[in-house]
């Protein structure tokens, strides 16, 4: 016989995870912390503007977006502020990308999960044509 959580053993339960990931392009190991449901759903709305077939989905800088929402510091702070994501997106592929599918794994943010944000998303060319 299954017995069945109860409220209060559920909200009572601290399923917060993180996990340390060596970023040798910087250096040294980060923290990546897994997010609640409403980090997530917070993120993803960030992700999304307007409604309906009137939406646009912001791509630009989404793995930077995604690692400052995770990484934090020796106290579980965010070592990132909002305004540190354009320059964060300045940095090595490669180690954004480490960081990154540590912090979508932790996040249970699937690629699948990611592709339905950009559904029906087809983006125009980044710069304009210097065909004539």
């Amino acid at each position: 016989m299954t017995t069945l959580l109860t409220r209060d053993q559920i909200l009572a339960v601290d399923d917060s995870c993180s996990e340390d990931v060596e970023v040798p392009e910087w250096g040294g190991t980060v923290r990546v912390k897994g997010m609640t449901g409403a980090e997530r759903d917070k993120f993803e709305a960030a992700s999304i503007k307007g409604k309906g077939k009137n939406r646009d989905v912001n791509l630009a800088n989404l793995r930077a977006r995604l690692v400052a929402a995770s990484v934090v510091d020796e106290d579980g702070q965010p070592l990132f502020k909002p305004y540190d994501v354009e320059a964060l997106g300045r940095k090595s592929a490669a180690a954004l990308g480490r960081v990154y599918d540590v912090a979508q794994r932790l996040a249970g943010l699937s690629d699948e999960d990611v592709d339905e944000l950009t559904e029906d998303f087809q983006e125009g060319p980044s710069e304009p044509s210097t065909s004539g």
